[in-house]
């Protein structure tokens, strides 16, 4: 399991996005609202796949995506999981507005049956990814237990990874003065914040693969940094969605 098999027509990658929409992402980072600048992030990620989808003036689906908002209840707003060729056609994603709470479980358990559904189709495929984005403590259960569940599927490329991005400024003890040149976290880094903890503990950690296709993009995370980021600024918010992007395609 080494996560080299390539996206393309054939073989498409899948990506479920999970959105945190609780009320608190009306707060402002860099003078913008947190729901805007992931909005902004999650499009330029979008923008990046169909642009490594297409080969000439041809578009193809090398990635399928589902994205999940959720709050104190999932809002699925692709309607199922779509080809990135859909997508494009669609031209904006659907606008993410803030609510109450954030039941991220809900949500995790809503990927894990989409994975259910998938994977038995999915043998030949890139391992899927699930990328979380949060800025605060989850409302209802944990979870956890359902994200170790989905770290444990696997196709023969690798096992499901899992990413987080937690929207925090109390995660690390000294702030990140370049994200292109951090190395990024480890199980060993120390964190300032048991939630950052446990969304640790629900990351995977970053294939070579992906690292080398970030590294080209000019970042230079370390060998054995997990798949979560900080997202203390909007470059780094950004950074957590283009890692979901990093599949090698074909």
């Amino acid at each position: 399991m080494n996560y080299t098999i390539q996206a393309s027509q054939r073989t498409p990658a899948l990506i479920i996005y999970l959105i945190d929409i609780s009320a608190s992402m009306n707060m402002l980072m860099d003078g913008r609202r947190r729901i805007d600048v992931v909005y902004e992030a999650i499009s330029l990620a979008i923008r990046q796949m169909v642009f490594r989808s297409t080969k000439g003036n041809r578009l193809t689906a090398r990635y399928r995506i589902a994205i999940l908002a959720y709050s104190d209840d999932v809002y699925d707003l692709l309607n199922g999981v779509k080809g990135i060729d859909e997508i494009a056609a669609i031209g904006s994603l659907p606008d993410l507005t803030p609510k109450r709470f954030s039941d991220s479980a809900k949500a995790f358990l809503q990927a894990e049956r989409i994975l259910q559904a998938e994977l038995p189709e999915m043998q030949d495929c890139p391992a899927p990814l699930v990328c979380h984005m949060t800025d605060g403590v989850s409302t209802g259960d944990d979870p956890e237990p359902i994200a170790k569940r989905i770290m444990s599927m696997s196709v023969p490329d690798g096992n499901v990874l899992v990413e987080n991005i937690f929207l925090s400024d109390r995660l690390l003890e000294t702030p990140i003065q370049d994200p292109r040149r951090w190395k990024g976290l480890t199980h060993n880094t120390p964190l300032q914040d048991e939630h950052a903890v446990k969304l640790r503990n629900m990351s995977s950690v970053l294939p070579e693969s992906y690292r080398e296709m970030l590294f080209e993009a000019d970042y230079q995370l370390g060998e054995g940094a997990v798949m979560m980021l900080p997202g203390t600024c909007p470059e780094l918010v950004s950074i957590g969605f283009q890692m979901s992007a990093a599949t090698p395609v074909r």
